[in-house]
Protein backbone atom coordinates (compact mmCIF):
# COMPACT_ATOMS: atom_id res chain seq x y z
CA UNK A 1 0.00 0.00 0.00
CA UNK A 2 1.23 3.43 -0.80
CA UNK A 3 0.31 6.06 1.92
CA UNK A 4 -0.76 9.70 0.41
CA UNK A 5 -1.50 11.15 3.92
CA UNK A 6 0.24 13.70 5.55
CA UNK A 7 1.98 13.38 8.91
CA UNK A 8 -0.20 15.71 10.36
CA UNK A 9 -3.71 14.27 9.30
CA UNK A 10 -4.20 12.61 12.59
CA UNK A 11 -5.32 15.54 14.52
CA UNK A 12 -9.00 16.04 13.87
CA UNK A 13 -9.25 11.87 14.21
CA UNK A 14 -8.21 12.70 17.97
CA UNK A 15 -10.47 15.55 18.34
CA UNK A 16 -13.08 13.17 17.57
CA UNK A 17 -12.14 10.34 19.62
CA UNK A 18 -11.74 12.32 22.67
CA UNK A 19 -14.55 11.67 24.35
CA UNK A 20 -14.33 7.86 23.90
CA UNK A 21 -10.91 7.85 24.98
CA UNK A 22 -11.64 10.06 28.43
CA UNK A 23 -14.86 7.68 28.55
CA UNK A 24 -12.53 4.73 28.49
CA UNK A 25 -9.58 5.73 30.94
CA UNK A 26 -12.12 7.10 33.35
CA UNK A 27 -13.56 3.29 33.70
CA UNK A 28 -9.66 1.87 34.02
CA UNK A 29 -9.41 4.60 36.85
CA UNK A 30 -12.48 3.17 38.23
CA UNK A 31 -11.50 -0.23 38.08
CA UNK A 32 -8.40 0.28 39.85
CA UNK A 33 -9.22 2.55 42.39
CA UNK A 34 -8.10 1.36 45.99
CA UNK A 35 -4.74 -0.19 44.42
CA UNK A 36 -1.63 0.72 44.57
CA UNK A 37 0.71 -2.08 42.59
CA UNK A 38 -0.77 -3.85 39.36
CA UNK A 39 -1.31 -7.50 40.83
CA UNK A 40 -3.54 -9.78 39.64
CA UNK A 41 -6.88 -8.81 40.42
CA UNK A 42 -5.95 -5.34 38.42
CA UNK A 43 -5.09 -7.45 36.00
CA UNK A 44 -8.19 -9.24 36.00
CA UNK A 45 -10.33 -5.86 35.83
CA UNK A 46 -8.26 -4.98 32.79
CA UNK A 47 -9.50 -7.59 31.50
CA UNK A 48 -13.20 -7.52 32.09
CA UNK A 49 -13.02 -3.68 30.75
CA UNK A 50 -11.04 -4.66 27.82
CA UNK A 51 -13.89 -7.42 26.77
CA UNK A 52 -16.33 -5.70 27.53
CA UNK A 53 -15.43 -2.95 25.54
CA UNK A 54 -15.36 -5.30 22.35
CA UNK A 55 -11.49 -5.51 22.00
CA UNK A 56 -12.21 -9.08 21.50
CA UNK A 57 -10.21 -12.30 23.63
CA UNK A 58 -7.67 -12.79 21.37
CA UNK A 59 -6.26 -9.33 21.56
CA UNK A 60 -6.91 -8.80 25.05
CA UNK A 61 -5.71 -11.77 26.31
CA UNK A 62 -2.11 -10.39 24.05
CA UNK A 63 -2.38 -7.50 26.10
CA UNK A 64 -2.86 -8.55 29.75
CA UNK A 65 -0.12 -11.36 28.57
CA UNK A 66 2.47 -8.02 27.66
CA UNK A 67 1.72 -5.93 30.85
CA UNK A 68 1.96 -8.83 32.85
CA UNK A 69 5.50 -9.38 31.24
CA UNK A 70 6.11 -6.09 32.09
CA UNK A 71 5.31 -6.03 35.45
CA UNK A 72 7.09 -9.00 36.61
CA UNK A 73 9.96 -7.36 34.28
CA UNK A 74 10.11 -4.16 36.19
CA UNK A 75 8.61 -5.49 39.41
CA UNK A 76 7.52 -1.97 40.88
CA UNK A 77 5.17 -1.05 38.37
CA UNK A 78 1.91 1.50 40.01
CA UNK A 79 -1.27 1.67 38.71
CA UNK A 80 -0.85 5.30 37.99
CA UNK A 81 1.34 3.96 35.47
CA UNK A 82 -1.52 1.78 34.07
CA UNK A 83 -2.27 3.94 31.55
CA UNK A 84 1.25 4.63 29.46
CA UNK A 85 1.79 0.86 30.12
CA UNK A 86 -1.44 0.28 28.16
CA UNK A 87 -1.25 2.35 25.51
CA UNK A 88 2.59 1.37 24.65
CA UNK A 89 1.86 -2.38 24.72
CA UNK A 90 -1.01 -1.39 22.25
CA UNK A 91 0.95 0.61 20.22
CA UNK A 92 3.62 -2.42 20.30
CA UNK A 93 0.69 -4.72 19.08
CA UNK A 94 0.37 -2.48 16.26
CA UNK A 95 3.79 -2.15 15.47
CA UNK A 96 4.28 -6.57 14.68
CA UNK A 97 2.50 -5.99 11.49
CA UNK A 98 4.46 -2.49 9.72
CA UNK A 99 2.92 -1.64 6.66
CA UNK A 100 4.76 -2.02 3.30
CA UNK A 101 4.79 0.99 1.31
CA UNK A 102 6.00 2.22 -2.14
CA UNK A 103 8.80 4.99 -3.12
CA UNK A 104 7.00 5.73 -5.81
CA UNK A 105 3.49 4.44 -6.35
CA UNK A 106 1.96 3.46 -10.04
CA UNK A 107 0.48 5.83 -12.47
CA UNK A 108 -2.51 5.83 -12.15
CA UNK A 109 -2.51 4.18 -8.86
CA UNK A 110 -6.14 2.45 -8.43
CA UNK A 111 -8.18 2.17 -5.58
CA UNK A 112 -11.25 -0.02 -5.19
CA UNK A 113 -12.97 0.39 -2.22
CA UNK A 114 -15.43 -1.77 -0.76
CA UNK A 115 -17.48 -2.87 2.11
CA UNK A 116 -21.41 -3.29 3.45
CA UNK A 117 -24.19 -1.46 2.71
CA UNK A 118 -24.61 1.90 5.31
CA UNK A 119 -21.02 2.13 6.05
CA UNK A 120 -20.07 5.62 4.30
CA UNK A 121 -17.91 4.07 1.00
CA UNK A 122 -19.45 7.00 -1.36
CA UNK A 123 -18.66 9.92 1.47
CA UNK A 124 -14.98 8.22 2.02
CA UNK A 125 -14.35 8.31 -1.29
CA UNK A 126 -15.41 11.79 -1.87
CA UNK A 127 -13.24 13.05 0.82
CA UNK A 128 -10.04 11.26 -0.22
CA UNK A 129 -10.71 12.25 -3.78
CA UNK A 130 -10.94 16.12 -2.37
CA UNK A 131 -7.97 15.74 -0.21
CA UNK A 132 -5.94 13.77 -3.41
CA UNK A 133 -7.01 16.64 -5.30
CA UNK A 134 -6.19 19.67 -2.89
CA UNK A 135 -1.88 17.92 -2.56
CA UNK A 136 -2.27 18.26 -6.64
CA UNK A 137 -2.66 15.10 -7.63
CA UNK A 138 -4.88 14.36 -11.06
CA UNK A 139 -8.11 12.34 -9.48
CA UNK A 140 -10.48 10.20 -11.48
CA UNK A 141 -13.88 8.11 -9.90
CA UNK A 142 -15.22 5.40 -11.30
CA UNK A 143 -19.37 5.32 -10.09
CA UNK A 144 -19.07 1.28 -10.07
CA UNK A 145 -22.16 1.10 -7.16
CA UNK A 146 -25.09 0.20 -9.88
CA UNK A 147 -27.21 -1.01 -7.33
CA UNK A 148 -28.12 1.16 -4.85
CA UNK A 149 -30.63 4.00 -5.95
CA UNK A 150 -28.90 7.37 -6.40
CA UNK A 151 -25.33 5.94 -5.54
CA UNK A 152 -24.09 6.94 -9.17
CA UNK A 153 -25.56 10.68 -8.36
CA UNK A 154 -24.37 10.69 -5.25
CA UNK A 155 -20.95 9.85 -6.45
CA UNK A 156 -21.56 12.53 -9.40
CA UNK A 157 -22.32 15.34 -7.15
CA UNK A 158 -18.95 15.06 -5.40
CA UNK A 159 -17.27 15.02 -8.26
CA UNK A 160 -18.59 18.24 -9.24
CA UNK A 161 -18.64 19.36 -6.09
CA UNK A 162 -14.64 18.92 -5.50
CA UNK A 163 -14.03 19.69 -9.39
CA UNK A 164 -12.98 15.34 -10.63
CA UNK A 165 -14.50 13.51 -13.11
CA UNK A 166 -16.61 10.41 -12.73
CA UNK A 167 -16.97 7.84 -14.91
CA UNK A 168 -20.33 6.07 -14.91
CA UNK A 169 -22.70 4.10 -17.38
CA UNK A 170 -25.80 4.89 -14.87
CA UNK A 171 -28.34 2.56 -12.68
CA UNK A 172 -28.36 -1.20 -13.47
CA UNK A 173 -25.22 -1.59 -15.76
CA UNK A 174 -22.51 -3.93 -15.30
CA UNK A 175 -20.15 -2.53 -12.68
CA UNK A 176 -17.00 -4.32 -14.05
CA UNK A 177 -17.78 -2.36 -16.97
CA UNK A 178 -17.47 0.40 -15.42
CA UNK A 179 -14.44 -0.08 -13.76
CA UNK A 180 -12.84 -0.89 -16.87
CA UNK A 181 -13.92 2.35 -18.48
CA UNK A 182 -12.72 4.48 -15.34
CA UNK A 183 -9.29 2.68 -14.98
CA UNK A 184 -8.96 2.79 -19.04
CA UNK A 185 -9.50 6.73 -18.56
CA UNK A 186 -7.59 7.08 -16.18
CA UNK A 187 -4.39 5.41 -18.27
CA UNK A 188 -5.54 8.00 -21.30
CA UNK A 189 -6.11 10.89 -19.68
CA UNK A 190 -2.37 10.50 -17.06
CA UNK A 191 -4.30 10.33 -13.61
CA UNK A 192 -2.55 10.00 -10.80
CA UNK A 193 -5.00 8.07 -9.15
CA UNK A 194 -8.68 5.95 -10.22
CA UNK A 195 -10.98 5.85 -6.71
CA UNK A 196 -13.68 2.90 -7.76
CA UNK A 197 -16.64 2.80 -6.02
CA UNK A 198 -18.84 -0.37 -5.50
CA UNK A 199 -21.88 -1.49 -4.30
CA UNK A 200 -22.75 -2.13 -0.99
CA UNK A 201 -22.93 -5.94 -0.11
CA UNK A 202 -23.41 -7.96 3.14
CA UNK A 203 -20.44 -10.54 3.40
CA UNK A 204 -22.74 -13.64 3.81
CA UNK A 205 -23.67 -12.97 0.10
CA UNK A 206 -21.19 -15.31 -2.12
CA UNK A 207 -22.46 -13.98 -5.75
CA UNK A 208 -21.85 -10.83 -4.19
CA UNK A 209 -19.18 -11.14 -3.19
CA UNK A 210 -17.53 -12.96 -6.37
CA UNK A 211 -18.79 -9.99 -8.69
CA UNK A 212 -15.79 -7.81 -6.70
CA UNK A 213 -13.35 -10.65 -7.52
CA UNK A 214 -14.96 -10.28 -11.13
CA UNK A 215 -14.28 -6.40 -10.99
CA UNK A 216 -10.44 -6.88 -10.11
CA UNK A 217 -10.12 -9.73 -12.84
CA UNK A 218 -11.51 -7.35 -15.78
CA UNK A 219 -9.17 -4.30 -13.86
CA UNK A 220 -6.26 -6.48 -14.38
CA UNK A 221 -6.78 -7.07 -18.04
CA UNK A 222 -5.67 -3.14 -18.60
CA UNK A 223 -3.33 -2.96 -15.28
CA UNK A 224 -1.88 -6.37 -14.16
CA UNK A 225 -1.15 -5.47 -10.44
CA UNK A 226 -4.41 -3.52 -9.96
CA UNK A 227 -6.35 -2.79 -7.88
CA UNK A 228 -3.31 -1.51 -6.49
CA UNK A 229 -5.20 -0.57 -3.63
CA UNK A 230 -8.39 -2.63 -1.74
CA UNK A 231 -9.99 -0.37 0.45
CA UNK A 232 -12.44 -2.03 2.82
CA UNK A 233 -14.84 0.87 4.97
CA UNK A 234 -15.66 -0.29 7.98
CA UNK A 235 -18.09 1.46 10.48
CA UNK A 236 -16.50 2.02 14.01
CA UNK A 237 -19.77 1.22 15.98
CA UNK A 238 -19.96 -2.25 14.66
CA UNK A 239 -17.84 -3.79 17.61
CA UNK A 240 -15.98 -7.26 16.29
CA UNK A 241 -18.29 -8.22 13.70
CA UNK A 242 -15.89 -5.51 11.65
CA UNK A 243 -13.10 -8.30 12.09
CA UNK A 244 -15.16 -11.09 10.56
CA UNK A 245 -16.37 -8.69 7.56
CA UNK A 246 -12.44 -7.53 7.24
CA UNK A 247 -12.04 -11.82 6.61
CA UNK A 248 -14.49 -12.68 4.11
CA UNK A 249 -13.87 -9.57 2.26
CA UNK A 250 -10.18 -10.01 2.31
CA UNK A 251 -10.94 -13.39 0.87
CA UNK A 252 -12.81 -11.91 -2.63
CA UNK A 253 -10.58 -9.13 -3.12
CA UNK A 254 -7.32 -9.05 -0.90
CA UNK A 255 -7.59 -6.13 1.28
CA UNK A 256 -4.71 -4.06 1.72
CA UNK A 257 -6.15 -0.94 3.95
CA UNK A 258 -8.94 -0.18 5.95
CA UNK A 259 -10.91 3.15 6.21
CA UNK A 260 -12.83 3.54 9.84
CA UNK A 261 -16.11 5.71 10.20
CA UNK A 262 -18.43 7.13 12.44
CA UNK A 263 -15.77 6.78 15.13
CA UNK A 264 -17.24 9.88 16.98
Amino acid sequence: MFSFFSKNSGKPLEEGLQKTRESFFSRIGKAVAGKSTVDDEVLDNLEELLVSSDVGIHTTLKIIERINLRVAREKYLGTADLDRILREEIAGLLLENPVNTQAVPPKPYVMLVVGVNGVGKTTTIGKLASRFKAEGRQVLLGAADTFRAAAVDQLKTWGSRIGVPVIARGQDTDPSAVAYDAVAEGINTGADIVIIDTAGRLHTKVNLMNELSKIRRVIQKLIPDAPHEVLLVLDGSTGQNAVVQAREFTKATDVTALAITKLD
